[in-house]
């Protein structure tokens, strides 16, 4: 009986469909970058700077408007013509790719710090401020202040992030610590307390469960029940200002983290060790921001010297262009639906 039933079971398996796995998403890659080299006011050398989308060929072109001062930029998921950005003078928004823009705050919300548009709900738009966070239910036509039970000081807020999952669920890294929204930015929860700011806050493209933040000096954390608790990552740097976190979407298990002081460390493990990455790299470990394209590369902006990238994952690095840039955000999105 023993054999037959193995027989069964060969010839069961043998006449049962192969499952291919789902073909893995395609992405974009973004920079919001200054190009300024050599540059000083009342020169007469033109620079490039703001938005620019990385080719099939590698390529850099600009999108959108020649600014200085953009610090972070958002895409209507529906329509990638609609696109926003964060300036010195706030929230800047074009509905025709980049041709034509309009500012969308008045005096009372200037300098924008970062923007998200909520893909569950894509007329929603989150602008961070130095004194708080503003919303927009219709596109950015309107925003209203939304920072109930956001601390009376140190509500700075230099970072937003989206759950993918669930609309009007939003965390926030600010001055004193990671707050949590799950109704829209109604009400605010602190969910990670700091002794300073959360300079950057990101969802694993894989589990949406998986979050990583990094501070200015409090080093790096961990959650992985979709940000209601946080543990702090010992093997990470956390002597110096870390600006940036990263995953890769081709690799789970591999995130990189950029720091002023300390360059590039990488993950291969899924954030449990931390290995220093700076070999080949310009002296000084003075990385604006790190980022991994659709194909598994990983990025480096290294301040007034130029892009790096590296094809192992920051074994060995090469220049790639945009030679005197400092990125300011580095942007993996999927491609827009045609």
């Amino acid at each position: 009986m023993k054999i037959r039933y193995y027989l069964f079971l060969g010839a069961l398996s043998c006449a049962l469909p192969v499952l291919s796995a789902p073909p893995a998403p395609e992405y974009e890659f973004f920079i919001a970058a200054n190009i300024n080299r050599n540059y000083v006011i009342g020169s007469k050398i033109v620079t490039t700077n703001g938005i620019f989308r990385r080719d099939v060929a590698g390529a850099w072109q600009h999108v959108g408007y020649n600014d200085t001062g953009i610090s972070a930029f958002a895409f209507d998921p529906r329509d990638r013509g609609v696109i926003y950005t964060t300036t010195t003078n706030g929230l800047w928004r074009s509905l025709d790719g980049g041709k034509l823009w309009r500012i969308c705050n008045d005096s009372e919300m200037t300098e924008g710090l970062d923007v998200a548009v909520d893909p569950n709900a894509p007329d929603h738009v989150y602008l961070a401020l130095p004194d708080g966070i503003a919303f927009s239910s219709d596109r950015a036509q309107h925003l209203e202040r939304r920072e109930h039970g956001l601390p009376a000081r140190g509500k700075f807020t230099r970072a937003l992030a989206i759950d993918r999952t669930r609309a009007g669920r939003v965390l926030a890294g600010c001055e004193i610590g990671i707050y949590l929204t799950e109704d829209a930015g109604k009400n605010w929860r602190q969910v990670l307390p700091t002794k300073d700011t959360v300079a950057d806050i990101q969802q694993s493209p894989h589990d949406p469960r998986i979050w990583f933040a990094v501070t200015q000096s409090a080093g790096a954390w961990r959650s992985a029940d979709g940000g209601l608790t946080w543990i702090h990552v010992p093997a990470a740097p956390g002597d110096r200002p870390l600006h940036n976190v990263t995953f890769d979407v081709t690799n789970p298990n591999r995130l990189a983290i950029g720091s002023w002081g300390r360059g590039v460390w990488t993950s291969e493990d899924g954030g449990r060790t931390w290995t220093d990455r700076n070999a080949g790299l310009p002296a000084g470990a003075r990385v604006w921001r790190v980022g991994v394209d659709p194909a598994g590369r990983l990025f480096a902006s290294v301040v007034e010297e130029t892009l790096f990238q590296s094809a192992d994952f920051g074994r060995a690095w090469r220049p790639d262009a945009l030679a005197g840039s400092a990125v300011k955000k580095f942007l993996l999105l999927p491609k827009a639906p045609k």
